[in-house]
């Protein structure tokens, strides 16, 4: 019977459930034609996410992300909120030799501090906010050129370029995470939010 008990080769490694707590710092929100959000004092959030943000919606368009679909299909917006850290944003910049990143030159919706490493909280994490919404984290926000654009140019770095190309690669596993509208509500600055990580497995 021992070899009932065994532990496989190909066996999960699991990790349990945990709980966590953060603190909204700022909220913002994209009111243009572009992703660069500003700041407000609250956010109304209905199920296609943002009231009146770039990012609203049900549905969004695929893009590079996406490679396995032709760009520009219509596909479900689990992209609703991109939320960041204000140490993250710091070792970014540390990495690209600038002073600051802002989180509105990357488009941010909310600066969610009080968490280690919170880029890399897991997909299914859920965010409770003590306003009463909740948010689902579907995975991190993969760095590209296009906010690496937007961060050389409110930096004013001497080459705009390089800027667009660096804040990738220091941006990997650092630029946060994108979520979607569990349960709506309103969210303020200053909320605290219970993060619990879900179970986890390393699928071998």
């Amino acid at each position: 019977m021992a070899e009932l008990f065994e532990r496989r080769d190909d066996e999960p490694e699991i990790h349990p459930a945990r709980k966590l707590l953060g603190t909204i710092s700022a909220v913002l929100k994209a009111p243009g034609q572009d992703f660069v959000t500003q700041r407000v004092d609250s956010l109304a959030l209905d199920f296609r996410g943002v009231v009146g943000d770039f990012h609203y919606g049900e549905t969004r368009r695929s893009g590079g992300r996406e490679p396995w679909y032709a760009r520009g299909t219509e596909m479900r917006n689990e992209r609703q909120l991109s939320i960041v850290a204000s140490d993250e944003l710091a070792a970014i910049a540390n990495g690209m030799g600038i002073e600051r990143i802002a989180p509105e030159w990357i488009g941010a919706n909310l600066v969610l501090d009080g968490v280690p490493r919170l880029s890399m909280l897991p997909s299914g994490t859920m965010l409770f906010f003590k306003g009463g919404v909740t948010l689902k984290v579907d995975g991190q926000n993969v760095p590209c050129r296009l906010a690496g654009r937007s961060v050389a140019e409110h930096a004013q770095m001497a080459d705009l370029k390089a800027g667009e190309l660096a804040f990738p690669k220091h941006g990997r596993r650092l630029r946060g995470l994108v979520a979607w509208v569990e349960k709506p509500g309103v969210i303020e600055t200053g909320e605290t939010v219970s993060v619990r990580v879900p179970e986890q497995w390393v699928y071998r």
